[in-house]
């Protein structure tokens, strides 16, 4: 789960809280040191911890919420305001040009990310009816140029190069007329990092900047590195007047630091943040969906936007259909998985459900990981049409042939076809019930057999 380290702490404080039926400005203070210091842990600015705790406090220790039926829910609302206020508030946008071709400029130091980051943004710029174009100017990297194009041609976006052109101020201005020309509405461009900052780096990006004067230019920065990213964005924002920032290896960043901090510090706003490897695993940063990942609250709304992005409508509804009249196969179970695959890592769907997004939830389920979502999906490809139609008749050679093709155990099939058929019948007695309910009679209770 994203910020897992925080989010644990931040609940376990809230819960001790909520438990309390009044509450006293002790409680508060008592309350707050332990944010403070799960704050800290996370590697959030010193300052910044310390302008949060000041605002939490005055606006939680007035007599409207100290007296009030739930005081404990009014305080982890206020904090809630203030986490989201804190990472920007509302989703800041991408800048868009009244005449294109909106110009987008990454920047940031080597290792960061933006050759990745850059192809990212163009397949979700496209997904937004753009028509992106890369723009290959780090001519310095070794295969730099190389990753970009092989990243477009997996995207099926073009990717404008020079050859043996190593002038990036010229790259960019020719790739400003190839866009013209060739109708391409948005022009991302890739610039070369350094391993530290320094005058020369500085130097050609300030070049590039008055050349093609770019509508956004956007900082990539690996978010891991906590308080590191927020002092290269302080540095990059002085030098250059960031438009905002893009927070890579957001799903493995544990403590949060850098969300946290980045914002406050510098004035510029987290645009996007990268939560996977794949090319589509970019997703606008929205600072109050965050705040309520962060305080277990889950985030419908995105997993909705998942949904509706990846899902087909009429698949899914004849999916519905199919569980509802019992004709549901493993053929439908294994349509269900890929279709379920698309939305991300398993852990980062379930961390968006409300009651699951919370770190004591998280714990309870356990270690489900895409890998249990691999096996099963190996399983149900090793077996004949029929085999998947009629899992009730697949006998023990069957089973042995089955765990061979897949590379489980006997145990492992076993295990798949029996939750399966016991899916089936839930599915089934929910069916009942909704038969019972329409015809006026008693409605049964659908898990009365279920365990046996």
């Amino acid at each position: 789960m994203v910020f897992s380290g925080l989010a644990e702490k931040l609940q376990e404080t809230f819960r001790k809280l909520k438990g309390r039926g009044r509450l006293t400005e002790a409680d508060v203070e008592e309350a707050l040191k332990e944010v403070r210091r799960a704050l800290l842990d996370a590697d959030v600015n010193f300052k910044v911890v310390k302008d949060f705790q000041a605002k939490i406090r005055e606006r939680s220790v007035g007599q409207d919420v100290l007296t009030s039926l739930t005081p404990g829910q009014q305080v982890i609302k206020i904090v809630n305001d203030e986490l989201a206020s804190l990472m920007g508030g509302v989703q800041s946008k991408i800048n868009i040009a009244s005449k294109p071709p909106t110009i987008i400029m990454m920047v940031g130091i080597h290792g960061a990310g933006k050759t990745t980051s850059s192809a990212k943004l163009a397949n979700y710029l496209r997904k937004q009816g753009r028509k992106p174009l890369l723009v290959a100017a780090d001519v310095y990297r070794p295969a730099a140029i190389k990753q970009l194009q092989v990243l477009g041609q997996q995207l099926d976006i073009p990717v404008f190069t020079m050859g043996d052109i190593t002038n990036p101020v010229d790259i960019v201005r020719a790739a400003r007329e190839f866009a013209i020309t060739s109708s391409r509405d948005t022009m991302i461009i890739d610039t070369a990092g350094r391993l530290h900052i320094d005058e020369e780096l500085m130097s050609e990006l300030e070049n590039i900047k008055n050349a093609v004067n770019p509508h956004e230019i956007l900082l990539v920065v690996d978010s891991m590195t906590g308080q590191t990213a927020v002092d290269i964005a302080s540095s990059f924002n002085s030098l250059l007047g960031l438009d905002g920032i893009v927070l890579t290896k957001l799903d493995g960043d544990t403590r949060g630091g850098a969300a946290l901090s980045v914002r406050a510090v510098t004035g510029c706003p987290v645009k996007f943040a990268g939560v996977g490897e794949k090319l589509d695993a970019l997703e606008p940063f929205h600072p109050d969906r965050m705040s309520d990942r962060i305080l277990g609250m889950g985030d419908v709304m995105t997993l909705i936007e998942k949904a509706q992005e990846n899902f087909d409508a009429e698949q899914v509804d004849k999916l519905n259909k199919k569980m509802r009249s019992m004709e549901y196969t493993l053929e439908d179970f294994l349509q269900q998985i890929q279709e379920i695959k698309k939305l991300g890592p398993i852990q980062q769907i379930l961390g968006m459900i409300p009651g699951l997004g919370n770190a004591k939830a998280m714990k309870q389920i356990g270690d489900i990981d895409d890998k249990e979502l691999v096996h099963v999906e190996a399983i149900i490809k090793s077996m004949t049409p029929w085999e998947r139609e009629s899992p009730q008749e697949i006998n023990g050679s069957r089973r042995k042939r089955i765990a061979l093709g897949s590379g489980t155990t006997v145990q492992d099939v076993n295990r798949i076809i029996k939750q399966f058929e016991q899916t089936k019948k839930m599915l089934k007695q929910f069916g009942n019930v909704e038969k019972t309910m329409k015809k006026g009679g008693k409605m049964a209770n659908p898990f009365i057999n279920m365990g046996k």
